[in-house]
């Protein structure tokens, strides 16, 4: 079928007039948009379904939505039979997310599932904590995470409050294809929604608190920054730092204001260090020893602290993730908490530093697929044998505990705030803390290029590249020999020096390639599952004794990172 045929379905009386107007002017107008918002179905990448917003099947819209939703009341009636079912949904401050969440609401409230709706914005933490909380059969969150404005999205979470994994994804997805869009129920019953308010926040940031702070020191000196950067975080996070006994707080007050436009910064992703300015020229005025920044829907986290010249820095996902995973293994081991049966999370692509941490605390190291809904598995996986502690991945998400099953900014708050506290108490800051830790288990330093390609055209360029590496794999990356190739979507490892093939089956195929060089410099390739980019996640590594050690050798690794941007052409 051609992309105006499809486009020309939408001129039915299956859909309302609005979108039926929408449409017709794409197609009068043969506009360049019509190919991209018709040419192919959104699907569920690791962050589930996101795209423009807009009318078309590769758009996210009333029918989108009431599509994804059909298909996933379909499969809770099949997956609960003669039960009560009830749905938790949340939504981020994007444009049009409350609208969704409603609309959402409707379908499953039309197919007679009980529905438990916030009254407003809250961070997809909570949303996650409150599946748990609420015995909920399934959770819905409206968002887009970090992407631009004129984005947003739509996750499915399953009863333990992870994101949905195999088998449930790919069965609620052939539910969802299998709908029609005119067997779409939209006549809800407002009778079946429950409103959740303020009240749920206070249960949630308690559990935050419960799972994320070991020791009270130092936390009425700590001179705090944060910013939601326009997202659902302004309704937590104050609250629980405030709960937690941090009074010196400074908030980046035009932030602090919800928006879909994020009219301050030019992408409201923490992991950009424009994202954190105002909040890093608010840390000058105040004195600041740690300025933290969320995303949209309060999932990532990001943390800048002053650096050995007492210049504020952005800390990247894996230097935070490697001071919180310490620094709980260690207050773990402190209280006699280590038994050989825990075990922390991490994902393929982050930094390997933490099977050096897991193996000096004497825990497990877990390694998933991308994305936390996989964390989340190892966690139901494992339930009753090994005690899960905390997780990250490098894309600035991280853990504490299992009460949430995805990655949460509140409790990893508190606990860098903890850290924070703690080392200023002991005359050092959290970048020496840092560098404490390099020396204990090696230096490691990252860094991530993003190749973005746009639109159909460059869905295929993305494809063609990966085939490209598969098919014909670097012998040499700067100038160090390659080791290892290891290929998760043939599920092979290749050891390059014997030519012997291993096959790897304890991960889910995925379309990624890692490659390992001979003098440990690490190279992950992959597409993102959200956005339309081919990722390159370089990791390098080194020893140091000192702080003189890490000053010295930290130039040398960024430039070994240029000098493989070079190597693989990526400049």
């Amino acid at each position: 079928m051609t992309t105006l045929e499809k486009a020309q379905l939408w001129l039915t009386d299956t859909f309302d007039t609005e979108t039926k107007e929408k449409v017709q002017q794409l197609i009068d107008s043969n506009s360049p948009d019509l190919e991209d918002s018709f040419y192919r179905e959104l699907e569920f990448g690791t962050g589930g379904m996101r795209g423009i917003m807009g009318v078309g099947t590769n758009r996210l819209n009333k029918y989108t939505l009431g599509q994804a939703t059909q298909g996933l009341a379909n499969y809770l009636h099949q997956s609960f039979p003669n039960q009560e079912i009830k749905v938790a949904i949340a939504y981020d401050v994007r444009n049009n997310s409350k609208e969704f969440g409603k609309l959402v609401a409707d379908v499953l409230t039309a197919n007679g599932i009980k529905v438990l709706l916030f009254k407003n914005h809250r961070p997809t933490p909570e949303l996650s904590f409150t599946v748990r909380d609420k015995k909920c059969n399934a959770g819905i969150v409206l968002t887009a995470s970090h992407n631009p404005p004129e984005y947003n999205g739509y996750k499915v979470y399953w009863n333990d409050g992870a994101q949905v994994v195999p088998p449930d994804d790919e069965n609620i997805i052939k539910e969802v294809y299998a709908t029609k869009f005119d067997a779409i129920k939209f006549d809800g019953n407002d009778d079946l929604i429950e409103w959740i308010g303020e009240e749920q926040d206070d249960v949630y940031i308690d559990a935050c608190m419960e799972n994320s702070l070991y020791q009270n020191v130092g936390r009425d000196n700590l001179n705090i920054v944060f910013t939601s950067i326009h997202g659902t975080t302004y309704t937590t996070i104050p609250k629980a730092l405030k709960k937690a006994g941090f009074t010196k707080v400074d908030l980046v007050t035009e932030q602090m204001i919800p928006s879909g436009n994020f009219p301050t910064v030019e992408s409201p992703n923490p992991e950009e260090p424009a994202a954190l300015e105002m909040a890093m020229d608010l840390a000058k005025i105040t004195n600041g020893d740690i300025v933290i920044g969320t995303d949209p829907d309060g999932d990532r986290l990001g943390i800048a602290v002053r650096n050995l010249n007492g210049n504020i820095e952005l800390l990247n996902g894996n230097q935070t993730n490697t001071i919180l995973t310490y620094y709980i293994l260690d207050q773990w081991k402190k209280q006699g908490k280590i038994t050989g049966k825990e075990f922390i999370g991490s994902t393929i692509v982050t930094s390997d530093v933490f099977f050096d941490v897991a193996e000096k605390f004497g825990v497990d190291c877990k390694v998933g697929l991308t994305g936390f809904k996989w964390i989340g598995k190892m966690i139901r996986d494992f339930e009753g044998q090994e005690k899960f502690v905390c997780g990250g991945e490098e894309s600035f998400g991280f853990m504490t505990g299992d009460f949430v099953r995805d990655k949460d900014s509140c409790g990893s708050i508190l606990l860098a705030c903890e850290i924070a506290a703690w080392c200023k108490a002991n005359g050092k800051t959290m970048y020496q803390y840092m560098i404490d830790i390099y020396k204990e288990v090696g230096m490691y330093y990252e860094g991530l290029i993003n190749v973005v390609k746009k639109g159909r055209e460059g869905a295929e360029e993305i494809q063609e590249m990966m085939k490209n590496f598969r098919e014909n794999p670097p012998k040499e990356i700067a100038g160090s020999p390659v080791a290892e190739v290891k290929d998760f979507k043939e599920q092979t490892c290749l050891m390059v020096a014997s030519n012997e093939k291993k096959v790897m089956d304890d991960i889910p195929k995925s379309n990624v390639l890692i490659y390992y060089t001979e003098d440990g410099t690490k190279v992950c390739v992959r597409p993102s599952g959200t956005e339309p980019k081919i990722k390159f996640y370089v990791s390098v590594k080194d020893s140091i004794n000192s702080e003189a050690d890490f000053v010295a050798k930290l130039p040398i690794l960024e430039k070994k990172i240029e000098a493989i941007k070079e190597s693989l052409n990526l400049n």
